[in-house]
Parts: structure tokens; sequence; C-alpha cells
């Protein structure tokens, strides 16, 4: 049964510990930490992207399918890659200190080892409609059974990369959804409240609480954010890059980075070693 709330999102500087962000999301499913991202990085990272995002068309790629169509967004643009369109997503964000920090102590105890599962921007365009209220974890259909005692099965931090406002389209939670004993239950919109968030902020949320993209009501105004995920390794992730990053590139990147991207060995808890090749680490057979 939906549990009303009137609980707001925290919001924490970007040097708050670890434990104490993880308790707010224990708690409230989410939390905004100020400032992720420095202007300069935005800008850089905007000004690398805006040519793919200017040559793509809004909405759905199989707009037959109304429900995938309403839940991608008819004006909404959504674009995937980032580590070959942008020097600055891949060589500074990918590999965030607090990030990584934050990912280690969510899936390393439980899980054993994680892997990105996508960095897509979303960019919501003026009379998009507010998407449909969903939990991250619904990727993975049996997490939905599991409810609040299942492991973590995802993680995202949605990064904005233009100011987010409720006029623009900010992204809208329900805090505490994430202890609802049935996840089928998505509550309603009216129990949602808006991430409001300064352009380098970033929504931490975890796979369990309800949240989706805003309504933009403005006529002119492009919102623009970077929804960045993670979940355990023995996941497949949305994106399939050992297939379309470019393997010289990936001998360039840090070694932690080849692995959150599928280049190297997974080791999952419990288990001597996923994604091999005759039961050898992936990258010894890629020669990193």
């Amino acid at each position: 049964m939906t549990t009303s709330t009137n609980v707001k999102l925290r919001s924490v500087p970007a040097a708050t510990p670890v434990a104490d962000i993880l308790a707010i999301v224990s708690e409230d499913g989410g939390v905004i930490i100020q400032q992720l991202l420095s202007q300069d990085q935005v800008r850089r990272f905007n000004a690398e992207i805006d040519p793919a995002m200017h040559a793509l068309e809004p909405g759905a790629k199989n707009p037959g399918d109304e429900g995938i169509a309403d839940f991608h967004g008819k004006n909404t643009k959504r674009l995937t890659n980032l580590v070959m369109l942008s020097k600055t997503f891949r060589e500074e964000i990918l590999n965030h200190e607090i990030v990584a920090a934050l990912a280690d102590a969510v899936f390393l105890e439980e899980s054993g080892a994680y892997w990105m599962n996508t960095a897509q921007v979303i960019e919501i365009g003026p009379g998009n409609k507010a998407q449909p209220l969903h939990r991250d974890l619904e990727n993975y259909h049996p997490f939905i059974g599991m409810g609040p005692a299942g492991p973590e099965a995802m993680i995202n931090f949605l990064v904005a990369l233009t100011d987010f406002t409720e006029e623009n389209g900010a992204t809208r939670v329900i805090p505490g959804s994430n202890h609802w004993p049935d996840y089928e239950d998505r509550g309603n919109p009216e129990m949602t409240i808006p991430a409001e968030m300064k352009s380098g902020d970033v929504l931490f949320i975890n796979g369990k609480v309800v949240h989706g993209g805003g309504q933009n009501r403005t006529t002119d105004f492009y919102r623009r954010g970077v929804a960045w995920a993670f979940q355990p390794s023995y996941l497949t992730p949305e994106e399939a890059y050992p297939f379309i990053v470019d393997h010289e590139l990936v001998r360039s990147l840090p070694e932690r980075v080849q692995g959150l991207i599928g280049f190297r060995s997974q080791y999952p808890k419990g288990c001597p070693g996923l994604w091999q090749v005759d039961y050898v680490e992936l990258a010894e057979y890629l020669k990193l």
C-alpha cells in the first residue's frame, strides 16, 4: 500500500563524508550533492557533446511502442557512448573520486564488483510531459519482487548540465519510497518532489527509490543532465561498450575505467570470474 511522504530531498556539499551521504540515501533513497562538477567541466562537457546532441532527433527509436515512447519522452533527446564523444567525460569525470568512493562503498562488500550500466545525456525539451514513475532496478525484474530487502541492483548519479527547476523538468522523487514493502507500487505524481539543482550538482539515488523526469512547462528551455549509473557486474549493462569504444583509446584509460566499461574480467562475490577468455583475464587477452 502506498505511503504518502512529506520528506524533502536533503542537499549536502561535495566534501561530505561518504558514510554520511550513504546514510541519507539509505533513509530517503536519494540526496543532492552540490557541485560535484566544476562549472568549467560542465562548460567543456556541454561543448563536446553539443554537435552530437544537435544531430539527434527527439523521441524513442521505436515509437510504435507507446509505453517506451512515453518513457523516453517524445521531445526528449538521449545521447549515449559518452566515452567516445567527450574527452572531459572519459578523462576527468568517469574516474571521479567521489563517485568511485560511493560506488565502492555500495557494491564491493555486498556484490564484490561492479561496472557501468550507462552514461546517457538526457535533454528534456519544452512541452515534454512528465516521465512515468519508476525504480531503476526494474531493468532486472527479479529485484522488484525482492523489495527493500533485496541487494542493491543499481545506483544512479543524475548530474545537472543545466539548472534543474520544477518548471523546466527537474527529476521528481518520492523520498522514502525505497522502504515501501511492495515495489510494484510506484506511488503517484502528487507524492513527488522536484530535485531542483544548479548545473554541476548531482542527484545521487539508489535503484529502489521511485522517481521520474519532470514535465518541462517552459516554451524554450532544454533541461540537460547525465544519467550515470552503476550496477553489480553479474548484471548486463544497458550499453555494450566493448563494441562501441575504440580499443586503442581504451589503452589510454586507467585500469579501473577499463573495468567499468567491460574491457577487464569481472569478479563478483563468490565467483571465480566472469567475462573471461579461456578462463583467463580479459585484459590479458586484449594485451591491455
